[in-house]
Protein backbone atom coordinates (compact mmCIF):
# COMPACT_ATOMS: atom_id res chain seq x y z
CA UNK A 1 0.00 0.00 0.00
CA UNK A 2 1.98 3.59 -1.10
CA UNK A 3 1.68 5.92 2.03
CA UNK A 4 -0.19 9.19 1.80
CA UNK A 5 2.18 10.74 4.09
CA UNK A 6 5.78 10.53 4.61
CA UNK A 7 8.39 11.23 7.68
CA UNK A 8 11.76 11.52 6.53
CA UNK A 9 14.40 11.64 9.87
CA UNK A 10 17.73 12.24 8.72
CA UNK A 11 20.91 11.53 10.95
CA UNK A 12 21.09 15.22 11.96
CA UNK A 13 17.43 15.29 13.54
CA UNK A 14 18.43 11.70 14.81
CA UNK A 15 21.00 13.27 17.07
CA UNK A 16 19.30 15.89 18.25
CA UNK A 17 16.82 13.14 19.63
CA UNK A 18 18.77 10.57 21.16
CA UNK A 19 20.37 12.25 23.81
CA UNK A 20 17.16 11.34 25.96
CA UNK A 21 16.91 8.01 25.31
CA UNK A 22 20.51 7.83 26.58
CA UNK A 23 19.88 9.48 29.47
CA UNK A 24 16.89 6.48 30.31
CA UNK A 25 19.59 4.09 29.30
CA UNK A 26 22.14 5.40 32.20
CA UNK A 27 19.74 5.28 34.88
CA UNK A 28 18.36 1.92 33.72
CA UNK A 29 22.36 0.64 33.96
CA UNK A 30 22.75 2.48 37.26
CA UNK A 31 20.51 -0.69 38.80
CA UNK A 32 22.54 -3.27 37.92
CA UNK A 33 21.84 -6.26 39.72
CA UNK A 34 25.45 -7.93 40.23
CA UNK A 35 25.54 -11.71 41.19
CA UNK A 36 27.48 -12.85 44.00
CA UNK A 37 31.01 -14.36 42.42
CA UNK A 38 32.63 -17.06 44.10
CA UNK A 39 36.11 -19.71 43.38
CA UNK A 40 39.35 -21.03 43.96
CA UNK A 41 42.98 -20.07 43.21
CA UNK A 42 45.91 -21.91 44.06
CA UNK A 43 48.85 -19.76 45.25
CA UNK A 44 51.95 -21.19 45.60
CA UNK A 45 53.03 -22.04 49.52
CA UNK A 46 50.14 -20.95 50.65
CA UNK A 47 47.82 -23.58 48.69
CA UNK A 48 44.24 -23.28 47.56
CA UNK A 49 42.61 -20.11 48.43
CA UNK A 50 38.67 -19.95 48.46
CA UNK A 51 37.31 -16.40 47.74
CA UNK A 52 33.94 -14.93 47.75
CA UNK A 53 32.56 -11.37 46.59
CA UNK A 54 29.20 -10.36 47.89
CA UNK A 55 26.53 -7.67 48.02
CA UNK A 56 27.87 -5.64 44.45
CA UNK A 57 26.62 -2.41 44.71
CA UNK A 58 27.21 -0.61 41.04
CA UNK A 59 26.88 3.00 42.30
CA UNK A 60 27.04 4.54 39.29
CA UNK A 61 27.30 4.08 35.19
CA UNK A 62 28.38 7.13 33.10
CA UNK A 63 27.92 7.09 29.17
CA UNK A 64 30.19 10.42 28.30
CA UNK A 65 30.40 9.59 24.81
CA UNK A 66 27.99 7.93 22.32
CA UNK A 67 26.18 8.34 18.88
CA UNK A 68 23.00 6.95 16.76
CA UNK A 69 23.92 6.09 13.30
CA UNK A 70 21.25 4.53 10.57
CA UNK A 71 21.82 1.04 9.44
CA UNK A 72 20.59 -0.12 6.06
CA UNK A 73 17.93 -2.33 6.03
CA UNK A 74 17.65 -2.70 9.56
CA UNK A 75 17.21 0.51 11.26
CA UNK A 76 19.40 2.14 14.35
CA UNK A 77 22.61 1.50 16.17
CA UNK A 78 23.55 3.55 19.42
CA UNK A 79 27.57 3.25 19.83
CA UNK A 80 28.97 4.26 23.36
CA UNK A 81 32.42 4.56 24.05
CA UNK A 82 34.51 5.08 27.40
CA UNK A 83 31.85 4.73 30.10
CA UNK A 84 32.86 4.15 33.17
CA UNK A 85 31.22 2.86 36.46
CA UNK A 86 31.93 2.20 40.09
CA UNK A 87 31.56 -1.08 41.84
CA UNK A 88 31.60 -1.24 45.69
CA UNK A 89 30.88 -4.73 47.78
CA UNK A 90 32.23 -7.22 50.34
CA UNK A 91 34.63 -10.08 49.91
CA UNK A 92 35.25 -13.08 52.16
CA UNK A 93 38.24 -15.42 51.61
CA UNK A 94 39.09 -18.97 53.52
CA UNK A 95 43.00 -20.53 53.42
CA UNK A 96 42.77 -23.42 54.99
CA UNK A 97 41.63 -22.60 58.95
CA UNK A 98 42.21 -18.84 58.18
CA UNK A 99 39.32 -16.44 57.37
CA UNK A 100 38.92 -13.15 56.55
CA UNK A 101 36.44 -10.66 55.05
CA UNK A 102 36.72 -7.25 54.24
CA UNK A 103 35.60 -4.34 51.66
CA UNK A 104 36.51 -3.87 48.19
CA UNK A 105 36.42 -1.19 45.41
CA UNK A 106 36.14 -1.82 41.65
CA UNK A 107 36.78 1.11 38.60
CA UNK A 108 35.70 0.22 35.70
CA UNK A 109 36.54 2.42 32.67
CA UNK A 110 36.29 2.05 29.05
CA UNK A 111 33.29 0.62 28.76
CA UNK A 112 32.36 0.32 24.85
CA UNK A 113 28.62 -0.92 24.00
CA UNK A 114 27.17 -1.22 20.50
CA UNK A 115 23.18 -1.96 19.95
CA UNK A 116 21.46 -2.65 17.11
CA UNK A 117 17.72 -1.48 17.04
CA UNK A 118 15.28 -3.29 13.79
CA UNK A 119 12.89 -1.21 13.30
CA UNK A 120 9.68 -2.89 12.09
CA UNK A 121 5.64 -2.98 12.06
CA UNK A 122 3.15 -4.84 13.19
CA UNK A 123 -0.59 -5.58 11.74
CA UNK A 124 -2.23 -2.99 13.21
CA UNK A 125 0.45 -0.52 11.58
CA UNK A 126 2.04 0.37 15.01
CA UNK A 127 6.13 0.26 15.28
CA UNK A 128 7.91 -2.32 16.92
CA UNK A 129 11.32 -2.77 18.08
CA UNK A 130 13.68 -5.36 18.60
CA UNK A 131 17.62 -5.92 19.89
CA UNK A 132 19.04 -8.05 17.47
CA UNK A 133 22.43 -7.03 18.30
CA UNK A 134 24.23 -6.19 21.88
CA UNK A 135 28.22 -6.11 22.59
CA UNK A 136 29.40 -4.75 25.26
CA UNK A 137 33.65 -4.40 25.65
CA UNK A 138 35.25 -3.62 28.83
CA UNK A 139 39.06 -2.79 28.46
CA UNK A 140 40.04 -1.84 32.10
CA UNK A 141 39.14 -2.54 35.35
CA UNK A 142 40.62 -2.25 38.38
CA UNK A 143 40.05 -3.20 41.99
CA UNK A 144 40.90 -2.40 45.48
CA UNK A 145 40.66 -4.62 48.54
CA UNK A 146 40.90 -3.34 52.17
CA UNK A 147 41.06 -5.60 55.00
CA UNK A 148 43.45 -7.73 57.14
CA UNK A 149 44.26 -9.88 54.29
CA UNK A 150 43.55 -7.58 51.38
CA UNK A 151 47.32 -7.36 50.10
CA UNK A 152 46.41 -11.56 50.04
CA UNK A 153 43.65 -10.28 46.63
CA UNK A 154 46.29 -8.60 45.45
CA UNK A 155 48.14 -11.64 44.66
CA UNK A 156 45.91 -12.54 41.65
CA UNK A 157 44.10 -9.58 41.42
CA UNK A 158 44.04 -10.21 37.45
CA UNK A 159 42.32 -13.55 37.81
CA UNK A 160 39.65 -11.34 40.15
CA UNK A 161 39.43 -8.89 37.26
CA UNK A 162 39.05 -10.75 34.71
CA UNK A 163 36.22 -12.65 36.07
CA UNK A 164 34.54 -9.49 36.98
CA UNK A 165 35.15 -7.57 33.90
CA UNK A 166 32.80 -10.77 32.12
CA UNK A 167 30.02 -10.70 34.67
CA UNK A 168 29.46 -6.85 33.92
CA UNK A 169 29.70 -7.28 29.99
CA UNK A 170 26.60 -10.17 30.23
CA UNK A 171 25.02 -8.08 32.73
CA UNK A 172 24.70 -4.80 30.41
CA UNK A 173 24.09 -6.08 27.57
CA UNK A 174 21.10 -8.01 29.45
CA UNK A 175 20.13 -4.60 30.93
CA UNK A 176 19.38 -2.90 27.34
CA UNK A 177 18.14 -6.18 25.48
CA UNK A 178 15.36 -6.13 28.76
CA UNK A 179 15.03 -2.33 28.68
CA UNK A 180 13.72 -2.63 24.93
CA UNK A 181 11.98 -5.57 25.39
CA UNK A 182 10.02 -4.58 28.93
CA UNK A 183 9.87 -0.77 28.71
CA UNK A 184 10.74 0.55 24.91
CA UNK A 185 8.29 -2.08 22.56
CA UNK A 186 5.82 -1.63 25.35
CA UNK A 187 5.76 2.00 25.21
CA UNK A 188 5.68 2.00 21.31
CA UNK A 189 2.68 -0.65 21.04
CA UNK A 190 0.70 2.62 23.25
CA UNK A 191 1.28 5.65 20.71
CA UNK A 192 -2.52 6.10 19.03
CA UNK A 193 -2.56 5.44 15.12
CA UNK A 194 -5.37 8.03 14.57
CA UNK A 195 -6.12 11.10 15.83
CA UNK A 196 -9.58 13.17 15.86
CA UNK A 197 -9.34 16.39 13.82
CA UNK A 198 -12.65 18.23 14.72
CA UNK A 199 -15.98 17.02 15.47
CA UNK A 200 -16.76 15.74 11.86
CA UNK A 201 -13.12 13.98 10.76
CA UNK A 202 -9.86 12.15 12.09
CA UNK A 203 -6.84 11.14 10.36
CA UNK A 204 -5.13 7.60 10.41
CA UNK A 205 -1.50 7.89 10.38
CA UNK A 206 -0.63 4.28 11.12
CA UNK A 207 2.26 2.51 9.56
CA UNK A 208 1.65 1.01 5.85
CA UNK A 209 5.47 -0.88 5.95
CA UNK A 210 8.18 -0.82 8.38
CA UNK A 211 10.47 1.94 8.70
CA UNK A 212 12.77 2.15 5.63
CA UNK A 213 16.89 2.73 7.05
CA UNK A 214 19.35 4.19 4.13
CA UNK A 215 22.78 5.62 4.76
CA UNK A 216 21.27 9.13 4.95
CA UNK A 217 17.96 8.56 6.41
CA UNK A 218 15.51 6.74 8.17
CA UNK A 219 11.77 7.26 6.24
CA UNK A 220 8.30 6.00 7.63
CA UNK A 221 5.62 5.63 5.55
CA UNK A 222 2.03 6.48 7.05
CA UNK A 223 -1.47 6.05 5.91
CA UNK A 224 -2.51 9.59 5.76
CA UNK A 225 -6.24 8.49 5.18
CA UNK A 226 -8.58 11.22 6.54
CA UNK A 227 -11.85 9.23 7.71
CA UNK A 228 -15.39 10.30 9.19
CA UNK A 229 -15.98 9.96 12.67
CA UNK A 230 -19.55 9.27 12.12
CA UNK A 231 -19.04 6.32 9.93
CA UNK A 232 -15.74 5.34 8.53
CA UNK A 233 -16.09 3.76 4.67
CA UNK A 234 -13.55 2.41 2.38
CA UNK A 235 -12.24 5.53 -0.12
CA UNK A 236 -12.99 4.72 -3.54
CA UNK A 237 -9.55 5.64 -4.58
CA UNK A 238 -6.23 4.19 -3.94
CA UNK A 239 -3.39 6.29 -3.09
CA UNK A 240 -0.65 6.91 -5.45
CA UNK A 241 3.09 6.60 -5.69
CA UNK A 242 5.17 8.78 -3.25
CA UNK A 243 8.56 10.04 -3.08
CA UNK A 244 10.58 12.64 -1.35
CA UNK A 245 13.44 14.37 -3.06
CA UNK A 246 16.82 12.83 -2.49
CA UNK A 247 17.70 15.85 0.62
CA UNK A 248 19.41 15.39 3.96
CA UNK A 249 20.34 18.83 4.86
CA UNK A 250 17.40 19.28 7.29
CA UNK A 251 16.87 17.36 10.53
CA UNK A 252 12.96 16.29 9.43
CA UNK A 253 11.50 16.37 6.34
CA UNK A 254 7.45 15.80 5.54
CA UNK A 255 5.75 14.69 2.37
CA UNK A 256 1.95 14.23 1.54
CA UNK A 257 0.61 13.12 -1.57
CA UNK A 258 -3.11 14.06 -3.25
CA UNK A 259 -4.36 11.33 -1.26
CA UNK A 260 -3.77 12.84 1.99
CA UNK A 261 -6.04 16.01 1.24
CA UNK A 262 -8.23 14.08 -1.36
CA UNK A 263 -9.55 11.99 1.72
CA UNK A 264 -10.09 14.74 3.93
CA UNK A 265 -12.39 16.18 1.01
CA UNK A 266 -13.99 12.72 0.47
CA UNK A 267 -14.58 12.79 4.80
CA UNK A 268 -16.27 16.26 4.93
CA UNK A 269 -17.75 15.84 1.76
CA UNK A 270 -19.79 12.17 3.03
CA UNK A 271 -20.62 14.03 5.97
CA UNK A 272 -22.22 17.18 4.69
CA UNK A 273 -19.48 19.59 5.44
CA UNK A 274 -18.82 20.67 1.84
CA UNK A 275 -22.84 20.53 0.52
CA UNK A 276 -23.90 23.80 -0.38
CA UNK A 277 -26.09 25.22 -3.22
CA UNK A 278 -25.23 27.93 -5.77
CA UNK A 279 -28.43 30.05 -6.51
CA UNK A 280 -28.74 32.54 -9.58
CA UNK A 281 -28.80 35.34 -7.70
CA UNK A 282 -24.82 34.38 -6.15
CA UNK A 283 -24.14 34.30 -10.02
CA UNK A 284 -25.22 36.91 -10.83
CA UNK A 285 -23.46 38.83 -7.98
CA UNK A 286 -20.14 37.52 -8.97
CA UNK A 287 -20.95 38.96 -12.29
CA UNK A 288 -21.46 42.24 -11.69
Amino acid sequence: TNPGFVVRITQAGLDYAHQQGIAVLEKELAHVKLPDISGDFRIKVLGKVRYEFSRLDLRNFHLPYSRISLVPNVGLQVSISNAFADVDGNWRVKIHFIRDHGSFNLKVENVYIKINLKLGSDASGKPTIDTPYCSTRISKVKVHFSGKLGWLYNLFHNAVESKLRKTLEGKVCDIVVKSVHNKLQPYVQTLPVTARIDAIAGVDYSLVAPPTATAQSLDVALKGEFFSLAHRSAVPFPPLALALPPDHDRMVYFGASSYFFNTAGFAYNAAGAFVFEITDSMVSSAGG
